[in-house]
C-alpha cells in the first residue's frame, strides 16, 4: 500500500508519494488554494493526487501551516525563566509565538493577548511545588477574558504549569467553559525544561480546536486528515534524520519567503548535560523562528539584520542588494529573472541563514545556556531558494554557515551539507511515531553523502 504525505503550506501545498517501505515514488507542489481568494484548500490537494497518480487506497498523512499556521500566546510566571521556557516549548511544538506575557495579568495584558489574535494560549508558571498564586490569578483572568470568543468557542488554553496547582487552575478555567488541555509542567524544576507533554497537548489542541476553525475548507475531510502543524512535523523529521545520521547532531536551516526557521537535534554531553540553577539548559531538540528574516515579505529586514551583524562587508555590491531586497519586499510574488538577480537572491539567502543560525546558537536570555552546535555532523538546507538552485548556489549558502567563525558561536568541526531537495523532512516526521522504519527510510534519502 502506498502513502501520500501532504503539507498544506501557507504558499504551496507539497505532496510526496511513498512506497510502503518509504521509497519515494514522486513529489510535486502546487500553490495552496482556498487561503486568499475563492476556492477550497482541497482543490490543490486533488490536483496533486491527479498529478502524482495517487492510488485511491493510498494512506494519506497530512500536516498544515496554511492560514497563518498556529498562532500561540504564552503566559508565564516571570519573563526570564518560566515565560521564556514556555516560549521555547511553543516553538518546538510548531507554533508561531505571537505574544509573551509574564507576571500577574492586568486588564491591559489581557487586551494585549486579544490584540495578538492567538489561536491558542500556553499557560505556564511556577516549578512543581513552587509559586502557585500567579498561575491561579492568570487562570482566572483568562477564564473571564473574551479572547477569541466566549465559553466553548473561546481560544483554547494548554495548561502546563505548577503540577500541584494544575487541577485548581483547570477548575477556574472550567467556570467559563474555556477549552482547556492539561499537560505536565514545562519547568518542573529550575534549570530543567520538559517540553514533550506540552508539545503533545499543543498538537492535540491544534487538531481539535484550531485547524477546523480557520475556514480553509468546507469539506470536513480536511480537518480529519491533518494530524500536526507543519513545523511540528518537520522537527519530528529532524529527530528521525538524526537517528540515521551516524549518531551525529543535525542542524536544519529552512530559508522561507517570510521567515527563516532553524532546527537542531543535539546530544548533550559533558557540562552541557548538567544542571545549573542560574541557567536554563537548551532544548536538545529545538526550533527557532526568525520572523524578520524572509526572502520576500521580510527581504529588507534581512539586509538590516545582516548590517547589524557586520555581514554586509562580505557582499560584493551591498547597494545592489539593498535595491533588490526593496523590490522583492514590495512584490513578494516576484522571482529572479536573470543571472544577476539569481545571484542577489542567493546573497539574501546566505545572509538570512547566517543571521538565523547565529541567533539559534546564542542564548536569547541571560538565564539561558548557548546551544552547543560544534558536534553537528549534518547540515541540511531547505526552502525554495535552495531547492531550485544548483550545487554552487547551495554551497554559497550552506558553506558560509559552516565557515562562520566570526559569529560568536562554535561552528561544527566536521559537518557535511546537503539540501532536502525533495522536501521529505515533513513526511519523515509524520511517520515517525507509528511507522518508524518507514520514517527512517524516508530520512535516509536526505542524508549527506560521505
Amino acid at each position: 500500500m502506498t502513502i501520500f504525505a501532504v503539507d498544506f503550506g501557507s504558499t504551496f501545498t507539497k505532496g510526496a508519494l511513498l512506497a510502503d517501505d518509504g521509497t519515494v515514488l514522486g513529489t510535486a507542489s502546487t500553490p495552496t488554494t482556498g487561503t486568499q481568494r475563492s476556492g477550497d484548500i482541497l482543490d490543490g490537494y486533488r490536483e496533486l493526487r491527479a498529478r502524482l497518480d495517487v492510488p485511491d487506497d493510498a494512506v494519506v498523512r497530512a500536516c498544515s501551516s496554511a492560514g497563518g499556521g498556529l498562532r500561540l500566546a504564552v503566559v508565564g510566571y516571570e519573563r526570564t525563566v518560566t515565560a521564556q521556557a514556555g516560549h521555547r516549548v511553543g516553538l518546538s511544538a510548531g507554533a508561531k509565538v505571537v505574544h509573551v506575557a509574564a507576571g500577574e495579568l492586568t486588564t491591559a495584558d489581557v487586551a494585549g493577548i486579544r490584540a495578538a489574535r492567538p489561536d491558542m494560549i500556553l499557560l505556564v508558571g511556577g516549578t512543581d511545588g513552587g509559586n502557585s498564586n500567579v498561575l491561579l490569578h492568570n487562570a482566572a483572568r483568562l477564564a473571564r477574558g473574551a479572547i477569541g470568543g466566549h465559553g466553548a468557542h473561546a481560544v483554547p488554553v494548554v495548561l502546563a504549569g505548577n503540577a500541584e496547582a494544575r487541577d485548581e487552575a483547570a477548575a477556574v478555567l472550567a467556570t467559563t467553559n474555556r477549552p482547556t488541555v492539561l499537560a505536565d509542567n514545562v519547568l518542573p524544576q529550575i534549570g530543567v525544561i520538559a517540553p514533550e507533554s506540552a508539545r503533545a497537548s499543543i498538537r492535540e489542541a491544534f487538531l481539535h480546536h484550531v485547524i477546523g476553525g480557520k475556514g480553509l475548507s468546507r469539506d470536513p475531510a480536511f480537518a480529519a486528515m491533518v494530524e500536526a502543524a507543519t513545523p511540528d512535523a518537520v522537527l519530528g523529521g529532524v529527530e528521525v534524520l538524526a537517528s540515521v545520521a551516524d549518531g551525529g547532531d543535525v542542524l536544519v536551516v529552512d530559508v522561507g519567503g517570510a521567515t527563516t526557521d532553524v532546527y537542531s537535534c543535539l546530544t548533550p554531553e559533558g557540562e552541557d548535560a548538567g544542571l545549573r540553577k542560574d541557567v536554563v539548559a537548551p532544548l536538545w531538540h529545538a526550533r527557532t523562528v526568525e520572523g524578520d528574516l524572509g526572502m520576500r515579505w521580510n527581504a529588507e529586514h534581512v539586509v538590516e539584520a545582516a548590517e547589524a551583524e557586520h555581514l554586509l562587508k562580505s557582499v560584493p555590491d551591498a547597494e545592489a542588494l539593498r535595491a533588490y531586497a526593496g523590490r522583492v519586499h514590495e512584490h513578494p510574488g516576484s522571482l529572479p529573472v536573470d543571472a544577476l538577480e539569481r545571484g542577489l537572491d542567493l546573497e539574501l539567502a546566505r545572509l538570512a541563514a547566517l543571521v538565523a543560525v547565529r541567533r539559534h546558537a546564542r542564548p536569547a536570555q541571560p538565564t539561558e545556556a548557548p546551544r552547543p552546535l560544534a558536534n553537528v555532523t549534518a547540515l541540511v538546507g531547505s526552502g525554495g531558494v535552495l531547492r531550485h538552485t544548483d550545487d554552487a548556489g547551495r554551497e554559497h549558502v550552506l558553506g558560509a554557515v559552516l565557515a562562520d567563525h566570526a559569529g560568536g558561536w562554535k561552528v561544527p568541526r566536521a559537518a557535511r551539507a546537503t539540501v532536502d531537495t525533495a522536501y521529505l523532512l515533513f513526511a519523515a516526521g509524520l511517520l515517525a511515531a507509528d511507522a518508524p522504519d518507514v520514517a527512517r527510510t524516508v530520512a535516509a534519502q536526505i542524508t549527506p553523502a560521505p
